[in-house]
C-alpha cells in the first residue's frame, strides 16, 4: 500500500508541473492556452492507444485461461465515453486559459479544490445524493477559502484578474460535470481504453477550434526549448502522471488515494511560489488551508455517498 500511496503522491507531483511549465511558455511565447491544450493532447494520444492495445491483449489472455470471450466495447458504452471527451475538451482549454489570465497557483487551487465540493452538492438534484450538514459546511467552507485566494491573488498582482478566476471555476464545473457524468454512466471498459477515447475525442474537437483561432500561428513562435517544454506537458504529467496514478490506485484505498490527490493544487502553490514568484501571502495561504479542507471532506462523503467513484 505504501508503494501505491507513493505512485499517487508522485502524479499528483507531475500534475502539478503542468500549469507551472505552461506559464513559463505563455509569458515567452505567442503559443495561445487552446492550442496548448491540443498539443498536450496530441502528444498524448499515441501512448494511450499503447497502453489501450496491451490492456486488450490482457484482457484476451484472461479470457482464454478463463475460456471465455474477451470483453468487448459495445455502442452503448461508447456513447458515454464521447460525453466525457467533450467535457475533457473544456476542461483541458478552460483550466489552460485560467492559467494564462491568472497565476498557476490560483487557477489551480480554484479548479481542482472547488471541483469535489461541487459534485458532492451537485450529486443531489442530479444522482440523488443528498448532501448532509457536513457537505453543506464543506461548500461553504471552499465559498470562503475561494474568496481568500481572490483577496490575495488581487493584493499580489494589483489588480483583480476576473476573467482568469472565474474561467477557474468554470473549469471547475467542467471538471464536476466530467465526474459526475462517469459516476453516472460507467460503462466498465477499461482505464485505457476510456483513457484513449476521451482523449482522441478531446483532440477530434480542438483541431478545428485551434485552426480557427489561428492557434496554429503562435505555435511557430516556439523556440526548440519551448518545444520540449510542451512535449513535456503531454508525455510526464499526462502519460505518466496518469500512468503512475492508475497503477498506484489498485493497491490503495479509495479514501487514502482522495486525500493524496489534494496534494496536487499544493504542490503547484509551492512551485508557483519557488519558479514564478507567485505569493499567496497569509490570507491567500489560510484560504488554500480552507479550500483543501473542504475538498477533503467532500471527497469522503462522495465516497460514503458512492464507494466506486473513487
Amino acid at each position: 500500500m505504501i508503494r501505491g500511496a507513493l505512485l499517487i503522491a508522485l502524479a499528483a507531483l507531475l500534475w502539478a508541473t503542468t500549469g507551472i511549465v505552461a506559464k513559463f511558455l505563455f509569458t515567452g511565447s505567442d503559443l495561445q492556452a487552446i492550442a496548448l491544450a491540443f498539443l498536450r493532447l496530441v502528444v498524448a494520444v499515441p501512448f494511450f492507444l499503447a497502453l489501450m492495445l496491451r490492456e486488450q491483449k490482457a484482457e484476451a489472455r484472461t479470457a482464454r485461461a478463463e475460456s471465455r470471450p474477451p470483453r468487448r466495447l459495445t455502442r452503448t458504452a461508447l456513447v458515454p465515453l464521447l460525453a466525457l471527451g467533450v467535457f475533457q475538451t473544456f476542461y483541458q482549454g478552460s483550466y489552460l486559459v485560467a492559467v494564462d489570465l491568472t497565476g498557476a497557483g490560483i487557477a489551480t487551487l480554484i479548479t481542482l479544490c472547488l471541483a469535489p465540493v461541487l459534485v458532492a452538492i451537485m450529486a443531489a438534484p442530479l444522482l440523488g445524493e443528498r448532501p448532509g450538514i457536513i457537505t453543506m459546511l464543506a461548500l461553504l467552507a471552499a465559498i470562503a477559502g475561494t474568496a481568500m485566494l481572490v483577496i490575495s491573488d488581487m493584493d499580489s498582482a494589483g489588480e483583480l484578474r476576473l476573467a482568469g478566476i472565474l474561467t477557474a471555476v468554470f473549469a471547475a464545473f467542467i471538471y464536476a460535470g466530467f465526474t459526475l457524468t462517469s459516476r453516472h454512466s460507467s460503462t466498465g471498459a477499461p482505464v485505457f481504453t476510456t483513457a484513449f477515447i476521451c482523449f482522441l475525442t478531446a483532440t477530434v474537437i480542438l483541431l478545428p477550434v485551434v485552426w480557427g483561432i489561428g492557434g496554429f500561428a503562435g505555435m511557430a513562435s516556439l523556440s526548440a526549448g519551448q518545444w520540449l517544454m510542451v512535449i513535456y506537458i503531454g508525455a510526464v504529467p499526462t502519460c505518466l502522471g496518469y500512468l503512475s496514478f492508475f497503477t498506484g490506485m489498485r493497491t490503495t484505498p479509495a479514501t487514502l488515494s482522495s486525500i493524496i490527490v489534494t496534494l496536487e493544487p499544493l504542490f503547484v502553490a509551492l512551485l508557483a511560489w519557488v519558479f514564478l514568484g507567485e505569493v499567496l501571502g497569509l490570507v491567500g495561504l489560510t484560504g488554500a488551508i480552507i479550500l483543501t479542507a473542504a475538498v477533503i471532506v467532500a471527497s469522503q462523503n462522495s465516497l460514503r455517498q458512492a464507494p466506486g467513484a473513487a
